[in-house]
């Protein structure tokens, strides 16, 4: 399985790009100009070098050696949250400014879910003194209000969306009517590997620096450059496209990712898309979605406002219908429980998206010389109010 698309942008069954005519000479101006651009030797000088000045790479490859002991394996942490902004979503939004500054553009949009990928948008938008909106459903407004502020106080205008269930879907929905309205000065800068051709691969590729650092860090830490297993939590798949690039065609390295279950896969409050969508088109991409029989998409749920959203990146549909993923659904109970266990054992608080990913360690076995390589997406500060107003389901896992 390749981690590169057809010219047409499709992985194996999943891809494409199906967009309003308004907006397909857009689209069709960035699929002729994103290759060029970023593997130009002028991109990418001007890329790693805001990443290790700006963002603050490498991230570090921590020994967890506490959770290394009650797992049985060599766990090994990756450091995103230690990023500047908070998280993983920077590495994303400086490549894409770049490209925006590079194609003529003045004005910026992009969605936000928990808030993340909001604030490091406004943040190179203030870097590079361009005009930012910023469309985030109302729910997610209200749940972090901390990142909202974070965005306005950087410059951006919040826009709250009121449509559907008022979260990142509808986020999406919402910004790209946007760029419907003024596509000829507006660039949008995705935040997932989801969309219309290119930017499930455009964002990939801006991840991808997590998994090539990986290769360096075990080489120095453990003599080899591969773990045995990767595991990342997964909503619309950035991190965790980052987190596997280098690996995806290595058959020694098991894939793990970890989905929200929300209350439970065999309930309606549920963003398992993986474990219970079916082939569908959203935003722009033939992919797996939460849908009703008639191909109505249903309101996803989850206590993370980063992976409540009902489909998943076409490379990442791809991956787990070949079988060379394995995803979990991971219930809230089980993210929250997680995220006090990381917080209690190793002094790090992860954001709730992050806290699915260690939330898969309880469903999975290991030798105790396995290496483990877990993305911490983000930092949990954004999500503190909700640990606190949940802290009653951790008591069942000891916290």
């Amino acid at each position: 399985m390749s981690n590169q698309p057809n010219k047409e942008g499709f992985y194996g069954d999943f891809g494409g790009a199906y967009v309003p005519e308004s907006l397909r000479q857009c689209i069709t101006e960035l699929q002729r100009s994103y290759l060029p651009i970023i593997e130009s030797e002028a991109f990418q000088k001007e890329y790693h070098q805001l990443l290790k000045d700006y963002v603050g790479r490498p991230s570090p490859l921590y020994y967890a050696r506490r959770m290394s002991e009650k797992y049985g394996c060599r766990l090994y942490l990756k450091r995103e949250d230690l990023n500047h902004t908070g998280a993983h979503k920077i590495n994303n939004t400086i490549g894409q400014i770049l490209m925006a500054r590079q194609m003529g553009k003045k004005r910026i949009i992009a969605e936000t879910g928990a808030g993340q990928h909001g604030v490091a948008t406004a943040t190179v938008c203030a870097l590079m003194g361009m005009e930012c909106e910023i469309f985030m459903g109302a729910t997610d407004v209200e749940r972090q209000h901390l990142n909202v502020e974070r965005m306005r106080m950087l410059g951006a205008t919040v826009t709250a969306v009121r449509s559907g269930n008022m979260t990142l879907s509808d986020a999406c929905t919402e910004a790209i009517r946007n760029w419907c309205e003024r596509p000829q000065d507006t660039f949008y800068i995705v935040g997932s590997t989801v969309g219309p051709h290119p930017y499930p691969d455009l964002v990939t590729r801006m991840q991808s620096v997590i998994s090539k650092e990986i290769k360096w860090q075990l080489q120095e830490k453990e003599g080899r450059d591969y773990p045995d297993y990767l595991v990342a939590c997964i909503g619309g798949g950035s991190n965790a496209a980052g987190t596997m690039y280098h690996y995806i065609d290595d058959s020694r390295v098991k894939i793990c990712l970890a989905e929200a279950g929300g209350r439970g896969v065999d309930t309606d409050f549920t963003a398992a898309t993986i474990n219970c969508g079916t082939e569908g088109i959203l935003h722009g991409s033939r992919t797996l979605v939460i849908q009703t029989d008639d191909g109505q998409v249903k309101e996803a749920y989850s206590i993370s406002a980063g992976l409540d959203y009902p489909g998943i990146g076409p490379l990442q549909a791809q991956l787990a219908r070949s079988g060379r993923t394995h995803v979990f659904a991971i219930n809230d109970d089980e993210a929250i429980g997680a995220g006090y266990e990381l917080t209690r054992m190793e002094g790090i608080i992860p954001a709730i998206e992050s806290a699915h990913a260690v939330a898969a360690l309880r469903k999975m076995k290991f030798k105790q010389d396995d290496v483990v390589v877990l993305t911490v997406s983000g930092r949990g500060d954004k999500d503190v109010e909700t640990y606190l107003n949940n802290k009653a389901m951790a008591e069942g896992f000891g916290f």
